[in-house]
């Protein structure tokens, strides 16, 4: 068998070149692949996530009322409605009850969701099943679960205060009603609502950590507090960083319970930047400083995951 020679004035093409063009096209086509995958995802993304966010901006920055929905008119005010929202005489307990819900809200939700977590992590007929009862909080629509904790904390007729009669609390506590203890009532309440949550996924985390770990810290006597803080706790830490965050996020704009249960008051004592929004929104129908508001909520829940998660990967580097 011969091979015929090149033709005069060419080159044969070397085999490595062909072959890299060949694979240069392969990549290209699974690049294409990837991108036609992805691209149904972006588009949701672009049009549930990206519009309402650049929507709200822009309504922010506009003096958008009710006329503006037969007008079509929508003046630029630039930042006028963000200095109406920070020089409103509710920003400030707005703030602070923001702070306080949230800030009650995670710890409580954390620490019980985290027991929790370590007892289902034991084997235990009907562990199963309990776990998955455990999850009807989560479930349920928050304005069902609203209007049930308004009946039970009700002070002439609610369960808390009778099974606290039996207790020896002769003074019924106005949990709803009472300035002093209303923001208490909403925090319970979401903390109720949050546990399943944090249970959820801290009993993922911890049923991830090896055994071996145990069985190795025991024979070196850590055991007990030892064990979780220098086996469970660093082992569980990525997990941790995903419920704080999340759950911090998701507490800054709660609205539902809040409105479910007291409304905002009593008094502005239940007042929240979410609340504010709504409010402003839907009451006032000042559309484009409860846009205003709205976005502060989001620009402190931005800060917030950025400086956690920063912080938080500095200690896992350290």
């Amino acid at each position: 068998m011969t091979t015929r020679p090149a033709p005069e004035g060419l080159s044969p093409a070397p085999a490595g070149t062909a072959e890299q063009s060949g694979r240069r096209r392969g990549y290209r086509r699974e690049r294409l692949v990837q991108a036609l995958f992805l691209a149904p995802a972006a588009l949701y993304l672009l049009l549930f996530f990206g519009y309402p966010v650049v929507k709200n901006i822009v309504m922010s920055l506009q003096e958008y009322t009710t006329r503006t929905f037969f007008t079509g008119e929508a003046p630029w005010v630039g930042m006028a409605n963000y200095a109406t929202a920070v020089g409103s005489s509710l920003f400030a307990p707005a703030m602070l009850n923001t702070a306080l819900f949230t800030l009650g809200s995670i710890a409580g939700q954390f620490v019980i969701g985290l027991a929790v977590a370590s007892f289902f992590k034991r084997r235990f007929p009907l562990s199963g099943f309990l776990r998955s009862m455990l999850l009807l909080p989560w479930l349920l629509p928050l304005i069902v679960s609203s209007a049930t904790w308004r009946s039970i904390l009700d002070q002439d007729s609610g369960i808390l205060n009778a099974f606290l009669r039996n207790l020896g609390v002769q003074d019924p506590i106005p949990w709803l009603t009472s300035p002093s203890v209303a923001l208490l009532a909403v925090v319970m309440v979401n903390i109720w609502v949050g546990i399943p949550f944090n249970v959820t996924l801290l009993y993922g985390g911890l049923r991830e950590i090896p055994e071996e770990l145990y069985e190795a810290g025991a024979m070196d006597g850590a055991t007990g507090w030892k064990a979780f803080w220098h086996i469970t706790w660093p082992n569980l830490r990525p997990v941790v960083s995903v419920v704080l965050v999340l759950g911090v996020v998701y507490t800054l704009k709660v609205l539902d319970i809040i409105l479910g249960l007291t409304n905002g008051g009593p008094a502005n004592a239940t007042q929240t930047l979410a609340v504010r929004s709504y409010q402003e929104s839907f009451v006032n129908f000042q559309f484009g400083v409860g846009a205003a508001f709205s976005n502060i909520l989001i620009l402190i829940s931005l800060v917030f995951a950025v400086v956690y998660l920063r912080l938080n990967r500095r200690a896992v580097d350290e």
